[in-house]
């Protein structure tokens, strides 16, 4: 998940493939349970044409907060190794 809005977990899964972050589904839906619990995502259904009803998550305002500080955090510390690494 990203601001961008919500996501079906397969979406999520083919993002975090594309940039060589492996992931299984077995893995992501307890850590899409615990970050609703924490208040970070929401989620609604949505009936599908072909199958079970699909479950699309979408972050809360917290969570959209925590994403955009852990975002400027990620800034810093790539900031911070790119200078390290031109030193040398």
């Amino acid at each position: 998940l990203n601001k961008q809005g919500e996501a079906y977990v397969s979406d999520i899964l083919k993002v975090l493939k594309e940039a060589d972050l492996f992931v299984v589904e077995g893995t992501i839906y307890p850590l899409l349970t615990r970050l609703k619990n924490a208040g970070l995502l929401t989620y609604r259904w949505q009936e599908s044409c072909g199958g079970p009803p699909r479950k699309y998550y979408t972050l809360t305002g917290q969570g959209h907060d925590l994403y955009l500080s852990l975002e400027q955090e990620w800034e810093a510390i790539r900031t911070s190794v790119d200078t390290v690494t031109k030193i040398q």
